[in-house]
């Protein structure tokens, strides 16, 4: 067993996971030097879950993804951090190569890891699953976009490693979920755009983005070879694409009717 010889903090933001969380926190107990949860409200058993894993599990309001990530980051004490979500998980493969790549002085100030997407039972190993992503930085330096939704890790400056094990990812319980979870984000999505100053066309031009994302996993990323859930799992990333270019239209659409009609009482 290789011994790594700086330490790591596990961050988790959660609401109502209580089905999900034990699971996540399993992978990371007796591994990690430090958890550190913020609960956000939840009204199952989430909290009582979590307690049994960490004394360190804090009860807050909801700012919104990134700056939420962030207060659960600068809670953290250790030399490197691990942002994991309720709903993913380190297979033994990812924790041996961070043992690994902690076990002598490291170059890097962050490392990418290849995601493994599993849904309906299958983990899928090409479309949206066919990508890394950076989760696990040093906390030096560190810090988290302050998106409401799609935030991002912002590493200190330095390069970026990459690690053999896949993290997994449950991205939703069911059907019923995917759908409403996707409504949230493309919604979220939409409304981060709008508040940019985004136009990103019309109805049309939002159809188009979605038939580029579904080519894009479903060929490109060789979804297909996932089988039909691979076949669903494109789909309903193009459906989002969809509903987020035709959300932001719609607000777009709305202020400038706003924008006219005041206009048209100042004349």
């Amino acid at each position: 067993m290789t011994k790594r010889n700086q330490t790591i903090s596990v961050t988790i933001i959660a609401k109502n996971e209580a089905d999900r969380i034990e699971g996540c926190l399993q992978s990371v107990a007796n591994w990690a030097d430090e958890i550190i949860i913020l609960d956000s409200g939840s009204t199952d058993d989430t909290v009582s879950i979590a307690q049994r894993y960490t004394d360190k599990v804090f009860v807050t309001d909801w700012p919104g993804y990134g700056p939420q990530k962030q207060r659960a980051l600068d809670k953290a004490t250790c030399d490197w951090v691990f942002s994991l979500d309720a709903d993913e998980r380190l297979t033994p493969e990812l924790r041996q190569d961070i043992d690994k790549a902690l076990s002598h002085k490291t170059e890097y100030v962050a490392f990418e890891m290849p995601w493994a997407v599993t849904v309906y039972g299958k983990r899928l190993d090409f479309g949206r699953s066919a990508r890394d992503v950076l989760k696990f930085f040093r906390r030096q330096g560190g810090s988290f976009s302050p998106d409401q939704v799609h935030e991002h890790i912002i590493p200190a400056p330095g390069k970026i490693g990459k690690l053999n094990g896949r993290l997994l990812h449950f991205t939703h319980r069911d059907y019923g979920h995917a759908l409403y979870k996707n409504a949230h984000y493309a919604w979220l999505g939409a409304q981060k755009r709008h508040a940019a100053n985004k136009h990103g066309g019309g109805p049309f031009i939002a159809l188009l983005r979605a038939a580029w994302t579904f080519f894009h996993i479903y060929i490109l990323r060789l979804g297909f070879l996932d089988g039909r859930i691979g076949l669903i799992s494109a789909a309903l990333y193009a459906q989002v694409s969809f509903n987020k270019y035709v959300g932001l239209w719609t607000l777009n659409r709305q202020k400038h009717q706003q924008e006219h009609r005041q206009e048209n009482i100042n004349d």
